[in-house]
């Protein structure tokens, strides 16, 4: 018999004047994004998840029922890890014995993740005979991961785990959450309002509003949506996959390739050719024009297809969705250009692109 790979979960609960009402089906591996303001109800569906809020409803993960009509598993006995803002570390034990304080109550053949598999993931050698207290908060959010990791969960769960700490040590951990999505087998919630955080980790991700989900699915798709029912406002845009093609030392350039063209953006010494990555491309960033006009300081110049054009959030402005091949785009354009230029789906079009950036 075939297991159902996923997490499928559908609940229902309120308290005040906030109601949670969700019915979701999302993969069985990967990062998913639960994205949305504060208030929207992230948090109260990872609670749900975890067995923490009481709600109707019914929750499968990887084909192992853990609530439905007639039960609903005790926290305990639900196969998961919780990762929260704070790091709640034992004070009084080395990063060592705070990591083996789960791991050992693992019984040796259920065992999923090992220690030094967990240790070099989070890149914690240097740190096992440290106590937390010398620890940077970076540091302690790698130990706490790492400890939830070495419980074996099925089920990963993060609410804003980089939330407390500042700009430089979120940028220092990065990697590491980028090796946990890239190495787990199991499917990983990840709660964020940061849209930076997304476009950099996440493969599929749900927008919530007012408890309810207002779009869900794989992450380049959704985030191409023309309604952009989430409000990202300025930080429309996509997110797409590319490798590295050539480099270009004399101009400081390199080229990054994806399925229908390639684009050019700051070189960065860390990458080689060849190599994977994720950019991120603003709607704000791309005008369109019916020519190729190569005399302009633009450089970026992708020929394109006009998919769709929808009325945008702001009085005045349309979203244009493009694709280039299989890659779509999303030009935020004043609604008078695209009168003037008499714009309409299916026509052929220039894609001039300002600005890339390298988020992976």
């Amino acid at each position: 018999m075939t297991v159902s790979r996923g997490v499928q979960a559908r609940f229902r609960c309120s308290f005040g004047a906030f109601r949670l009402d969700v019915d979701l089906d999302l993969p069985g591996s990967g990062v998913t994004a639960l994205f949305g303001h504060s208030g929207c109800g992230k948090t109260t569906l990872l609670r749900c998840i975890a067995g923490l809020q009481p709600a109707d409803g019914a929750l499968t993960v990887n084909g192992e029922t853990w609530q439905d009509g007639s039960r609903s598993l005790p926290v305990h006995q639900r196969s998961l890890a919780y990762v929260f803002q704070e790091t709640s570390l034992f004070p009084h034990l080395s990063v060592r014995r705070n990591l083996n304080y789960g791991f050992r109550r693992i019984p040796e053949a259920r065992r999923q993740v090992g220690f030094d598999q967990a240790v070099s993931w989070l890149g914690l050698d240097h740190l096992l005979d440290r106590m937390p207290e010398r620890l940077s908060g970076g540091e302690r959010q790698r130990v706490a991961i790492a400890r939830a990791l070495l419980t074996s969960p099925d089920l990963l769960l993060m609410d804003e785990p980089l939330s407390a700490l500042d700009a430089r040590s979120k940028q220092d951990i990065m990697p590491y959450l980028e090796t946990l999505r890239d190495s787990l087998a199991i499917p990983i919630l990840y709660v964020s309002h940061s849209t930076a955080e997304v476009a950099r980790l996440a493969d599929h991700i749900v927008m919530m509003d007012n408890g309810q989900v207002v779009a869900e699915g794989p992450l380049q798709q959704t985030l191409a949506r023309t309604d952009q029912p989430f409000g990202l406002e300025e930080d429309a845009g996509v997110i797409m996959d590319a490798v590295i093609g050539q480099r270009d030392e004399q101009w400081h350039l390199c080229r990054a390739d994806f399925d229908g063209g390639h684009l050019w953006l700051r070189d960065d010494d860390t990458l080689d050719t060849g190599q994977r990555i994720r950019v991120q491309v603003l709607a704000r960033d791309i005008s369109i024009a019916l020519s190729q006009l190569t005399e302009q300081s633009t450089q970026n110049l992708v020929p394109a297809t006009i998919d769709e054009i929808a009325a945008d959030l702001s009085p005045g402005t349309s979203m244009v969705r493009l694709m280039a091949g299989n890659t779509p785009f999303l030009a935020r354009l004043t609604s008078r250009s695209v009168h003037t230029l008499s714009l309409q789906p299916g026509q052929r079009v220039w894609m001039q692109v300002k600005s890339v950036a390298i988020v992976d």
